[in-house]
């Protein structure tokens, strides 16, 4: 089993004797009278508890535990929890489950769980951190591709060393001295002995341009623990995007693209949003309408933005948001919205941080125009130049357009052509990995972003 499963299944664990132990306290703390441990009621609420935990990446050991954006979202995850907890308790299951004698019990038990599920995971995390040391990354390629991963671990943020070999003995050597480039025999020999402690190497080349001899140690390295990647993967498995280099007019017919291959997934994934939108317009009718009122008495120009965008199959459609922006601003040819932009109203600087202004495309998710996630919709005239300057762009309108996505909770707003394709790394990434999953996932990471005010 490796290292990395066995510490999920060590959260779960961990987990299921916390549930166990903090809803009996508390049972006991409260003078329920229950006889006995109460322990076979308590699955229902450990498996909701286990897959909120997995949606907010709760059992990865690269998940960074100490950071205040996890913490958030693992309070978030465990009050997810509790509301489904208590709906189902009080609104679907039948009377007599144990659970039913008190609400205050499963309120109280989670809130304490919070703080006790968060500690552990925090102490593991630090353990690992230790143990870990200064494991690096070995990274393969030509001086190039050496120079490129650099730059994309540094605005990634990578958390590890990086190795950076090259077989070629003609383009070893320091260039320069932020970049040491070794010879890969030499680094693979070191990480044989044990003299280097390596978590995983990374290729830029196939395994056709490596000499067999080499290909044979890689091997009896990844059964030793130390995986090898293609550059691909790694993106996908560290940073959960697509590499743009891989990109070709061929790559959608490669393995993935279950919504584009698979109109049972699609048909699901409409439902859903018809569903959650009506739902959505429901429950805000009254926040958009205090809103809508806000704008008007702001300057007393128009309640909404409306504007031709881009969808599935590149089909324009109209899109409507709260205006924002001064009605009377001049257009400027301002295609992005920068930061302290001066056409945002006081009123739509709220909006904004709030992500009340994206209520109205709830009337497009239900027109069909676009679905609650999905890569951004964007302006028909941007769309237009990303397509001649961004190679294969026109791959993200293989699916609606979403009011939230991958790219939107995973990068922040994109004020240039540089901040678009990265974003088109993460789009491309949501389209290949489709799954109701995912799409959960983005969900709780939006409302922590609602939660916390990020974005413009």
């Amino acid at each position: 089993m490796s290292p990395l499963r066995r510490i999920a299944l060590l959260l779960a664990a961990l987990d299921l004797a916390a549930l166990v132990l903090v809803f009996n306290l508390v049972s006991h703390l409260r003078g329920l009278g229950v006889q006995g441990m109460i322990f076979t009621p308590l699955l229902a609420p450990f498996a909701l508890l286990v897959i909120a935990l997995y949606l907010v990446d709760g059992y990865k050991s690269r998940t960074d535990m100490m950071s205040v954006d996890y913490t958030s979202q693992h309070i978030l995850a465990l009050a997810s929890t509790l509301v489904t907890m208590l709906l189902l308790t009080y609104a679907i299951i039948p009377s007599g489950y144990p659970l039913q004698q008190s609400r205050v019990v499963i309120a109280l038990s989670f809130f304490l769980l919070t703080p006790v599920t968060l500690g552990y995971r925090r102490l593991i995390y630090r353990r690992q951190l230790r143990a870990r040391g200064q494991r690096a990354i070995v990274f393969l390629g030509d001086r190039a591709s050496c120079a490129a991963f650099q730059q994309e671990c540094a605005k990634t943020g990578l958390d590890r060393p990086v190795i950076f070999s090259t077989s070629d003995a003609a383009a070893a050597g320091p260039a320069d001295a932020a970049l040491k480039i070794e010879l890969f025999d030499e680094v693979l020999a070191r990480v044989e002995r044990k003299e280097s402690a390596v978590e995983a190497i990374v290729l830029r080349e196939s395994n056709r341009e490596l000499r067999p001899e080499l290909a044979e140690r890689l091997v009896d390295l990844y059964f030793a623990g130390i995986p090898t990647y293609t550059l691909e993967l790694f993106h996908q498995i560290y940073w959960r995007k697509i590499p743009l280099y891989r990109l070709n007019p061929t790559w959608l017919f490669q393995e993935g693209f279950q919504i584009a291959r698979e109109p049972v997934f699609e048909r699901l994934k409409r439902l859903s949003d018809i569903v959650l939108s009506l739902l959505g317009l429901l429950l805000s009718a009254l926040p958009l309408s205090l809103a809508a009122l806000a704008v008007k008495a702001g300057d007393g120009g128009s309640i909404f933005f409306i504007q031709t965008r881009i969808g599935k199959n590149h089909r324009p459609f109209r899109l409507f948001k709260l205006r924002t922006m001064r009605a009377s601003q001049p257009d400027d040819g301002a295609a992005y919205t920068q930061k302290n932009d001066p056409r945002i109203t006081p009123v739509g600087r709220f909006l904004r941080v709030s992500r009340l202004d994206e209520l109205p495309q709830l009337w497009n998710v239900l027109r069909g125009d676009m679905s609650l996630i999905g890569p951004r919709a964007e302006w028909d005239r941007l769309v237009e130049d990303y397509e001649r300057q961004i190679p294969c762009y026109y791959f993200r309108h293989l699916v609606k357009p979403g009011i939230t996505g991958w790219a939107q909770v995973n990068y922040p707003y994109g004020a240039n052509l540089e901040d678009t394709v990265r974003k088109l790394e993460y789009d491309l990434y949501y389209i290949r990995h489709f799954s109701f999953v995912l799409d959960a996932s983005i969900v709780l990471k939006t409302i922590h972003i609602m939660l916390f005010g990020k974005g413009r």
